[in-house]
This record gives C-alpha cells, sequence and structure tokens, in this order.
C-alpha cells in the first residue's frame, strides 16, 4: 500500500530481458534512506514493484509483460526518469490517499496552462475508468496523489503547486503524453456495494 507522496524521483540506468518481461535498474541518491530489502515492495510511476538486488543508491525490479503492455513503464527507456515511493509502514503519516500501485489503465495529457506559478492541466482518461473520476476526488497520476478540479465526460482537470512540479516528473510532460492512471480504492468498492444491493432486489 502507498499513499501517492512520492519520495524521491530515480533514473532507469539499464532495461534488460528477464523472464519474459524486463529487469529494470534505478537508482536514486534517496534510496539510502529508503532501507529498501529484496522483496520489498516499491512505486515506479505508480506501479507496484518488487525491489531486486537492493543496493545503497539502486535497485533492480521486473516488470512483466502484462505490466509493460498495460502501463507507462513499455514507453520507458534508458536515462528515463520516474517517480519512487517505498510501501507504507504502520505509523506513517498518510499524506496523500490510499494507493494500492495497481494501475487501472493510462490516461492522456491533452492540454496545460500555466497560471501564475501553477500549472493547469487537462486529461483524457479510458471510458471504462472516467466514471470513477470525481470533483474534487482523488486520483493517482504516475504514483502521484492529486486532487481533480473539474470532470466533463472523459476529461477531468488538476491544478499542480510548484512543489509537484519540481519534486515529481509531473512538470516535464507535454501534450500527447500518456500516464499510469490509478482511480480512487473508495469508488470501486461504492460501485460493487452498490452491484450487490441491485442483485439482492431482483
Amino acid at each position: 500500500m502507498f499513499t501517492g507522496i512520492v519520495k524521491a524521483q530515480g533514473r532507469i540506468e539499464s532495461i534488460e530481458p528477464a523472464h519474459g518481461g524486463k529487469r529494470l535498474t534505478i537508482s536514486a541518491d534517496a534510496l539510502a534512506g529508503f532501507g529498501l530489502q529484496v522483496g520489498d515492495s516499491i512505486a515506479v510511476n505508480g506501479v507496484c514493484l518488487t525491489a531486486l538486488d537492493p543496493q545503497p543508491s539502486s535497485f533492480a525490479a521486473d516488470a512483466s509483460p502484462e505490466t509493460l503492455n498495460l502501463t507507462s513503464l513499455g514507453r520507458l527507456s534508458s536515462g528515463s526518469t520516474v517517480n519512487l515511493e517505498p510501501a507504507l509502514k504502520a505509523g506513517d503519516a498518510l499524506g496523500g490517499h490510499l494507493v494500492s500501485g495497481h494501475v487501472d489503465g493510462m490516461a492522456m495529457l491533452v492540454e496545460m496552462h500555466d497560471e501564475g506559478d501553477n500549472r493547469r492541466m487537462r486529461f483524457e482518461a479510458p471510458e471504462s475508468l472516467a466514471r470513477y473520476i470525481a470533483h474534487k476526488g482523488s486520483v493517482t497520476l504516475d504514483g502521484v496523489s492529486l486532487t481533480v478540479n473539474r470532470v466533463e465526460g472523459r476529461f477531468f482537470e488538476l491544478n499542480l503547486i510548484p512543489h509537484t512540479l519540481e519534486v515529481t516528473t509531473l512538470g516535464g510532460l507535454s501534450p500527447g503524453d500518456p500516464v499510469n492512471l490509478e482511480v480512487d480504492q473508495i469508488a470501486r468498492y461504492l460501485e460493487r456495494l452498490l452491484d450487490n444491493c441491485l442483485d439482492n432486489r431482483k
């Protein structure tokens, strides 16, 4: 489990074939403070991966073919920058919202403009996921917990403050870029509960 509060930006040092998928080697100076152990979960651009061969400033992780096809990890190359967050520990502050690291799909940045030091971004979500995105609700984009400011059908808007633009990869996005999207878990559970209620009334 994660919170969507990015702890560091990492760099893809290499991508090699492994077990039918790819092995990513990722470096970040801040990793020394994470205390990563073999088998620990870590979110890479919002995708929960298992840490392998942890070193003071790097670790490796395997991404399956399904993960590479369904998330933006398959588009990464050596030198790419990624958002990193270690798994939530008991007693840690929950600064964002509950994030599973199981990406639901990819959204696309369609428009952006600066408003003072902030940046307003407009994304298009897949039709199957748009119904889970609500005004003032939470979404996770590339592992970053964000609040939705506006929703219009499949489109939703976010306002990114200077700190978010600086400490995450979202500040480097351009229109047309895909991002990993995880919708709020509460919305999914509510839908399931409502479906069960309707089924029981039949």
